[in-house]
């Protein structure tokens, strides 16, 4: 990984729309887990999951591509990336805008594990350190916050979509 200014704000960036999802997807798991035998809805909270991820990968892609807007060609991107693998990793993420991908939610948690590993590591690697200046775990922490608030985002804007669109099923039949 790069040790530069913006190979450090790419990582966080990455952070901060991935590495909170491993934690998301296990509390949704475990209130779906507790609530299954209560109600029929509930028990489709974790294969809403996918696709809240996707989103955040769609989102993340946005995101790329209003960094290097206007000039989309190769030389630009050659410059603009510093943690190739990573992004490309990240921007896998909408392959689970597929159903088929959707209908298996694991897939999703391992495909963000890459992301928390790395999270885990450098928080490990930066606090152990006998540096007076701990501002990349501070820095980190604060991404992982604010993953985990748009993670909340993406899967509470997924499940009312969802919400809606069986609202509007359930009318037309």
């Amino acid at each position: 990984m790069g040790t530069s200014f913006f190979a450090n704000l790419q990582l966080l960036e990455l952070l901060a729309f991935f590495s909170g999802y491993p934690l998301f997807y296990a509390i949704i798991f475990f209130i779906n887990d507790r609530r299954k035998n209560k109600s029929t809805r509930n028990s489709s909270l974790v294969l809403l999951l996918p696709f809240s991820y996707a989103l955040l990968g769609s989102l993340y892609l946005g995101l790329q591509l209003k960094n290097i807007y206007p000039d989309y060609s190769f030389e630009n991107l050659k410059q603009f990336i510093h943690q190739p693998f990573l992004i490309s990793w990240g921007i896998l993420s909408l392959v689970f805008w597929i159903p088929v991908m959707g209908k298996r939610p694991w897939f999703s948690l391992v495909h963000s594990l890459v992301f928390f590993i790395i999270l885990v590591k450098d928080v490990f690697i930066y606090s152990s350190a006998s540096l007076s200046d701990n501002s990349m775990v501070k820095n980190e922490m604060k991404m992982y916050t604010a993953s985990l608030l748009i993670n909340l985002a993406a899967f509470s804007f997924i499940n009312i979509l969802f919400y809606l669109i069986t609202i509007f099923r359930k009318r037309q039949s």
